[in-house]
């Protein structure tokens, strides 16, 4: 008898299981099962999309259900989970077209339902042009309402908001930020965050305001229930054609909370290094699932495409018969705000106490490349270490150079458990187009090493 496998997710995850199980196994049965009326796309891209560096949405879709459908994948869109039965090996359905309600039976069952957005309590939250950002037509409507608007108010302070401000500001709109805590960006360490910020306000003084320590409290409308003005807790009215909400996102497990699928960090699923979840034939991976630090040895949950795409890709490996093993993650982070890139890898100097390690830092500044090359850029290195074993938790990097690169040197140092000793003595190619006779990374690792050694 085929065997029949299904899988409840269109975003990344859930479609690279069904491609990769597909060319794995040719005599299996794949049905995968979406609320949306499209699969596969790149909602990282949504951003560039709407700035418009990505001018049509279809450049974001990486496979039609056509395309799925050539290899022998039934794909059913518009179709949403509302439950699981684990005994019965069955998953309730609705179909948003017709509203009709029907089982599927399943011998293997991949969840693949990534994560919707957190939609914070605040006054008059459904007035008219109040957004999220999390689907390709949630994109084509904030992108519409930018082309005919003037000021955007952007609650929260994390890198989808960062990303969104400099497509506003590239479409010329007055763009203010509001974030609760008192640091934009809370994966950093504050005084990086305050980098960051002191750049994006520089960048483009007069047009970009970014309000920490506001909490909203409220939005009011005007007679065709359109959001006009946004309230904070501290008294400030800020008048506004729209707002989008960058205030996070949480696993889109609902549908099992009552189920006996185990739960882990913030309702998360999960998983072993397999993809597999507690309950037998079942499978969960992406932005549902929770992560293994390869720092802190400890379980997180960090939302990421990138993992997503490398959880189905191994779930679907397993599925067939082969063997793979998806070990964790570094909390592995990058995005820009125009020619200033910023990122972090593994855990701030701040997380470093709190996960009790005795960490050391070092801040270096430095152009990327020889300073005498007129291309090169500046760039600010983070670099944080265990002063007991030596070894590398984390770094955080900045600026207009080449910070990827450096920041992409450190990742197999943290994974091999590489001590200061040996990665500050990196053979690392030189030369003057490239980087400076001492790469800024090894001289980060040098001073904490003579910070280390008093």
């Amino acid at each position: 008898m085929t065997e029949k496998v299904v899988i409840i997710g269109g975003g990344a995850a859930g479609p690279k299981v069904a491609a990769k199980l597909r060319r794995e196994k040719s005599d299996i049965q794949i049905d995968l099962y979406t609320q949306e009326n499209i699969i596969s796309y790149s909602a990282c891209g949504l951003p560039y999309f709407i700035e418009n560096i990505i001018q049509h949405s279809e450049t974001l879709i990486i496979r039609t259900p056509e395309d799925f459908r050539k290899q022998g994948i039934n794909i059913h869109l518009n179709q949403q989970c509302s439950g699981i039965n684990t005994k019965e090996e069955t998953v309730s359905l609705l179909d948003l077209i017709s509203g009709n309600k029907y089982e599927v039976k399943y011998d293997i069952l991949v969840i693949a339902t990534g994560a919707v957005p957190i939609i914070p309590n605040i006054v008059n939250i459904n007035l008219k042009n109040i957004f999220t950002l999390r689907t390709i037509e949630d994109g084509i409507k904030i992108k519409e309402k930018m082309l005919t608007s003037q000021k955007v108010v952007l609650l929260g302070g994390g890198y989808i908001s960062i990303e969104l401000m400099e497509a506003f500001v590239h479409n010329n709109l007055q763009v203010t930020l509001l974030e609760r805590d008192k640091q934009i960006l809370k994966m950093f360490d504050e005084d990086f965050a305050q980098r960051i910020t002191d750049y994006i306000i520089g960048r483009n003084p007069g047009q970009v305001s970014i309000l920490t320590d506001e909490e909203v409290i409220a939005f009011q409308g005007n007679e065709n229930n359109e959001v006009k003005k946004v309230i904070t807790r501290s008294g400030k009215e800020i008048e506004t054609d729209f707002v989008v909400l960058g205030t996070g996102v949480r696993p889109n497990t609902d549908f099992i909370l009552d189920s006996d699928i185990k739960l882990g960090i913030k309702n998360s699923i999960k998983v072993d290094k397999t993809l597999k979840t507690s309950k037998n034939g079942i499978y969960a991976v992406g932005d549902c699932t929770d992560n293994f630090n390869l720092v802190t040895n400890r379980y997180t949950w960090v939302p990421m495409g990138s993992t997503a795409n490398k959880e189905g890709r191994c779930a679907a490996i397993n599925i067939a018969g082969g063997e793979c093993l998806f070990e964790g993650i570094l909390n592995s982070t990058i995005t820009k705000y125009f020619d200033f890139t910023i990122s972090i890898i593994g855990i701030s100097y701040k997380e470093a106490i709190e996960f009790g390690f005795k960490p050391e830092y070092a801040i270096v500044t430095k152009r990327d490349k020889a300073g005498y090359m007129p291309n090169s850029g500046t760039m600010t290195l983070k670099l944080i270490a265990d002063k007991n074993t030596h070894t590398i938790l984390g770094i955080q990097g900045i600026g207009e150079g080449d910070v990827n690169k450096r920041i992409n040197t450190v990742i197999p140092a943290i994974l091999s458990k590489t001590k200061l000793e040996s990665f500050m003595n990196l053979d690392l190619p030189y030369s003057p187009p490239y980087s400076p006779a001492i790469d800024p990374v090894l001289n980060a690792a040098q001073i904490i090493y003579q910070k280390i050694n008093g």
